[in-house]
């Protein structure tokens, strides 16, 4: 193990996450393999998130902890990335966790078939209630190796449908190839999404390892996924003509297989972005609301995506019809029915949107 130069460089960003931070650093310490640094970097936090980290940076002279004011996860990640030395990096988010094999076993895939990024599957783990009763959804493809760009991307629109492309921490990166190309989180919400995307524009070799290592926690009430946002409806729109754009770019735009995908994955967030427009917390009176949802269901957009998508259950089937018949009301109260849910009972939510 070379501090200098050490196998795997691990960057955590960490905000007010004093509860969950020790367990997702000793999942790293825990690691089979040893030769890793973790650059973490404390995001102006205002509990005992740095404390916490500082005395376990005393007892591990892999962990490197920065004390920054508080400027977001992306500038923290670039923060990070700007100070690795590690031939691969891997993105943690501090209040998750890893199983013991997640850093050897993607390092000896990546290095068994000279890979520029490895894939694996991973767990949501959401919780509710007060006794850690939680369901465990797990994302995952079969083991395989792309050693062609031409395959990897004839490939990818299952990986994608396995929500395996948009986040940046069930992966391995190799570190060189980001520095060659540049890439770098952008300031925005959803930054993970298009730094992932960046890296796959014009990656050639890809592997991906069934086993899932990751734990994505949902469970703060605070967290990014159970928050209004008020400009949900135009990140999503954005999003999607970054898919529409990198499928004109691979030169598959007219595969159907790869549009279905693309269109069910739109259709699924315009969903979600009704919901968000009929959480308690947002602002807009009923006729704002209903007029805003009117415009979501009757654009080009939604209703190419509501004729092309091929939905995958009755209950995603049904969802869909008030915005086939452009009725605005009817998707209104789903919306309403939607976010009482997701609200009052986190395990039934779960259970359904898993099972879409």
């Amino acid at each position: 193990m070379s501090l200098m130069h050490p196998k795997v460089s691990v960057i955590m960003p960490a905000y007010n996450v004093d509860r969950y931070v020790r367990r997702a650093v000793e999942s790293l310490q825990n690691q089979t393999l040893s030769d890793f640094e973790l650059l973490v970097v404390d995001d102006g936090s205002t509990d005992r998130t740095g404390q916490i980290l500082d005395k376990l940076a005393e007892r591990d002279i892999r962990i490197t902890v920065f004390h920054n004011e508080n400027g977001g996860a992306p500038a923290a990640r670039n923060f990070a990335l700007d100070r690795a030395r590690g031939t691969f990096v891997q993105f943690m988010d501090a209040d998750d966790w890893i199983e013991p094999r997640f850093l050897e076993d993607m390092v000896a895939f990546a290095e068994k078939h000279t890979l520029e990024l490895v894939i694996t599957g991973f767990y949501i783990d959401t919780y509710y209630g007060n006794n850690g009763e939680h369901t465990s959804e797990v994302k995952t493809r079969p083991d395989e190796v792309y050693l062609t760009q031409q395959e990897f991307r004839a490939a990818a629109w299952q990986l994608f449908d396995q929500n395996l492309f948009y986040t940046p921490w069930n992966k391995l990166y190799v570190r060189e190839r980001i520095e060659r190309l540049g890439i770098r989180f952008r300031p925005t919400f959803m930054d993970d999404f298009p730094f992932v995307l960046d890296y796959i524009r014009d990656v050639e070799r890809v592997g991906m390892i069934e086993q899932p290592y990751y734990h994505f926690i949902r469970e703060r009430a605070e967290s990014e996924t159970a928050r209004w946002r008020p400009n949900l409806y135009e990140k999503r729109e954005e999003e999607h003509g970054w898919m529409l754009d990198l499928y004109r770019h691979w030169g598959l735009d007219g595969d159907a297989a790869c549009m279905e995908m693309i269109q069910r994955r739109y259709i699924e967030r315009l969903i979600g972005c009704i919901e968000n427009v009929c959480n308690p917390a947002c602002e807009l009176s009923t006729k704002e609301k209903l007029a805003q949802i009117d415009q979501m269901i009757t654009s080009d957009r939604a209703q190419i995506a509501v004729a092309t998508a091929h939905p995958r259950s009755k209950m995603m089937k049904t969802m869909l019809l008030p915005i086939k018949a452009k009725n605005a009301r009817v998707a209104y109260h789903e919306g309403m029915l939607i976010s009482y849910v997701k609200r009052h009972n986190t395990k039934i939510f779960a259970t359904l949107k898993a099972n879409r």
